[in-house]
């Protein structure tokens, strides 16, 4: 799977309204995240405010990268392994899918077009399809 240009264009400009309510956008996503999978929520030790910042950190880097993939693969990868050894399993994917597209539909609110849902479902697809064979052998 992969992304066009537009799409990873809708990505990234409605990620910059996303950014100035970064521990906002943070908060809602784990607190939708536990609610969806409460068996994530163990793995989270330790502060989930800087937990969250860690979580926008990175995903202003996959963000910014969708425009150079050939850059950000690489590091995609890295995190699928790291994540592998804090106990992430596959259908924790399905469940970070959900809680971040619902995330953005509520941060967002009208700029969280059929387009840009569409947009960011794709590059959430193909970013964890990545960490996911890089962790398990397969997407």
């Amino acid at each position: 799977m992969s992304i066009t240009p537009r799409q990873a264009e809708l990505v990234q400009s409605s990620f910059r309204i996303v950014q100035p309510m970064a521990a906002t956008t943070a908060d809602l996503f784990y607190k939708k995240l536990f609610e969806i999978d409460s068996s994530a929520a163990v793995l989270f030790k330790g502060d989930i405010k800087q937990q969250g910042q860690r979580f926008v950190q990175v995903l202003a880097v996959a963000v910014g990268g969708l425009s150079n993939l050939s850059t950000l693969v690489p590091i995609v990868k890295q995190l699928g392994v790291r994540h592998v050894g804090y106990g992430i399993r596959a259908e924790h994917y399905d469940s970070v899918r959900e809680a971040l597209l619902w995330t953005l539909a509520l941060v967002l609110q009208d700029a969280y077009t059929d387009d840009v849902r569409g947009a960011w479902a794709t590059a959430y697809a193909m970013l964890a399809g990545v960490m996911k064979e890089a962790a398990w052998g397969e997407p």
